[in-house]
């Protein structure tokens, strides 16, 4: 086995409580433990940056769900990307920079076969969690494969200001959409999507009732709607859905911390009418995009043509609270916790 030297201690997080409704920060505990020792096979890598993303308040249920819930007691999980410290497998060096999914602590020991190497001299680190990452291959698979989007397509994303919605807008441009739609929560994203990303014209869901801005943003209506948010926003795409639209659902925010069923939208009927569709994807199911995601966005995002953004946070004891911003949407683009 090959190694520098290693640290005694490792701080994570674990959750100790299910949440009900909004998490709070008694739910967690920041635990410090040994640092691991790699086995056979496996790597220890020194996390440089982790993801906290708002699938993970999910996993905090024990409901059953697409992903197995976190474990009480038990160090959470998340995508992270960082530089190998320790190596007992062939293939890998210390030295080599790995993205790996055991993020909410500083060390993770990981299988060297679900480590994927990358490299800081192509792009960034942090864009591996995020422009070039899960978030990228979110926007660029629901996008192009779930809502069938198509040259000169008009596209309403909601959340528009987030890692995975500022980058869907991007994308529908630079394929040819006709017009590109976003909402977002405050004046300031507004101004960034439209002078920053490049959109045709933005608004802010908390100035008025979202059904009304839409229609005055898109009058004549959308083809393909990406959806963040769920709740209003649904019920308002649905309601300026062209005929054959496509609504691809990737997450529904405005509901995850509910204590209560919350009832879908009340025009569901008129799918009938514009003959619509709408369809949830998980982007698991899509890793057969994944080199062509790369070469295409990574293109994009070296000649400047795609433009992300990330809100950093500095350090994993503060990793807790960067996850309740991503719950408030206090993020533009995406939250990266800088260990």
């Amino acid at each position: 086995m090959t190694e520098t030297q290693l640290p005694a201690v490792n701080r994570e997080w674990h959750l100790v409580s299910r949440p009900v409704g909004w998490p709070k920060p008694e739910d967690f505990a920041l635990v410090e433990a040994e640092v691991p020792r790699p086995g056979e096979g496996q790597v220890l890598v020194r996390n440089a940056y982790v993801s906290v993303d708002p699938y993970m308040r999910g996993r905090m249920s024990a409901a059953k769900s697409y992903v197995a819930p976190f474990e009480l007691g038990k160090v959470m999980q998340g995508g992270a990307v960082g530089e190998v410290i320790a190596s007992n497998a062939e293939g890998v060096e210390v030295g080599d920079h790995v993205l790996h999914f055991f993020g909410w602590r500083e060390f993770a020991v990981v299988d060297a076969k679900q480590a994927v190497k990358v490299h800081p001299q192509a792009a960034p680190l942090s864009t591996y969690l995020g422009a070039l990452g899960m978030t990228g291959l979110t926007a660029y698979a629901g996008l192009l494969r779930t809502a069938s989007f198509k040259e000169g397509d008009s596209v309403f994303v909601s959340g528009a200001a987030g890692a995975v919605g500022s980058q869907v807008g991007q994308i529908a441009k630079l394929k040819g959409a006709s017009r590109v739609i976003g909402s977002a929560g405050s004046d300031e994203k507004v101004k960034l999507l439209v002078e920053e990303y490049g959109f045709d014209a933005a608004f802010n869901y908390k100035n008025g009732p979202v059904s009304e801005q839409l229609r005055a943003a898109a009058p004549d209506g959308v083809d393909v709607y990406f959806d963040n948010v769920g709740g209003d926003h649904l019920e308002a795409a649905i309601g300026s859905l062209n005929r054959d639209g496509r609504i691809a659902v990737c997450g529904m925010i405005s509901v995850y911390n509910s204590t209560e069923p919350v009832p879908g939208p009340k025009n569901l009927a008129r799918l009938i009418q514009t003959r619509g569709r709408i369809e949830g994807f998980l982007v698991g199911d899509h890793y057969d995009l994944q080199a062509q995601f790369v070469q295409e966005v990574g293109a994009w995002v070296r000649s400047g043509e795609l433009k992300y953004s990330e809100t950093v946070v500095e350090g994993i004891e503060n990793n807790l609270e960067a996850f309740f911003g991503v719950l408030r949407g206090d993020n533009v683009g995406k939250m990266i916790v800088k260990l």
